[in-house]
């Protein structure tokens, strides 16, 4: 199974890197399209329960990934993601939500984060950006799902600033992460997004858009996101980057723009085993 085929993408495996040497216990990463028993659109590996994909199937290939990162799917947490940015604190009570049964799942919600072990955090994504939290001092993982309306709508930013006013942690002291996803090579929006591009930037020295006709753009969301953990007080040297385009790596990732919506989505997935 494909779990993190990144040897290439050397930002991507220092961000892994340097998780493991922070905090040994964190286990971290984004599957691929690859290796599981989905077929026709889905094939193979569609971890996702709502996208008319065969529900056993979904939980079979669940159970494969469960298995291969020795982390049981009783364990998982899964949120219904809603393109807003409501961020939730998981805890063991909320283990199994969402795992067999989309209705069951952390409701209203695309960004989790807990500081209890045995809980693995999940997001499901086929081009919208996945970013991934980590606050060492104070014990913390999350995760969180971008498509462009959450972007703007700065979860990032909202996650920074939950840990900061409910766990006192210092944005300084936070790491980030920022996974596979569309490319500016790829993706291209309107001035309805660009317009609130421009409304959640507040003093950019740099723009995450470039036009290429009129009322046309080219968008960075992956820039754009870490350009909101900078604006919320994460260092810039604490925050990785994937160079991975899901839209572009065919033979890896599912796109929703790609595949014209009919599609499987990949996983995130972020938690701390208990150390013995």
């Amino acid at each position: 199974m494909n779990v993190e085929p990144f040897s290439k993408d050397q930002k991507y495996a220092t961000f892994l890197n340097r998780w493991n040497s922070l905090k040994g216990n964190v286990i971290a990463g984004f599957t691929t399209k690859q290796g599981g028993v989905s077929g026709g659109e889905y094939s193979s590996l569609n971890l996702c329960l709502h996208v008319n994909d065969n529900c056993e199937t979904v939980v079979k290939n669940r159970n494969l990934l469960a298995e291969h990162l020795g982390f049981p799917m009783t364990r998982w947490a899964c949120a219904d993601q809603v393109h807003e940015n409501s961020i939730a604190k998981v805890t063991k009570d909320d283990a199994g939500k969402g795992v067999l049964n989309y209705d069951d799942a952390i409701k209203g919600t695309d960004g989790l984060y807990t500081n209890e072990s045995n809980v693995l955090l999940t997001l499901c994504y086929a081009d919208c950006v996945p970013i991934y939290f980590l606050g060492p001092d104070k014990n913390l993982v999350g995760v969180a799902h971008a498509g462009w309306k959450g972007t703007v709508k700065d979860i990032s930013g909202e996650m920074v600033r939950t840990w900061k006013n409910e766990e006192a942690i210092d944005p300084a002291n936070i790491y980030a992460a920022i996974g596979p996803s569309i490319g500016s090579c790829c993706y291209v929006v309107d001035d309805y997004v660009i317009d609130f591009v421009k409304e959640v930037l507040k003093q950019p020295t740099e723009l995450p858009y470039k036009e290429v006709s009129k009322g046309q753009y080219t968008l960075d969301l992956k820039k754009l996101n870490k350009m909101l953990l900078v604006q919320a007080g994460v260092l810039q040297e604490n925050i990785d980057v994937s160079s991975y385009c899901t839209s572009c790596e065919d033979t890896l990732f599912f796109s929703h723009r790609r595949d014209q919506g009919k599609t499987g989505r990949m996983l995130s997935f972020i938690g701390m085993k208990e150390t013995r």
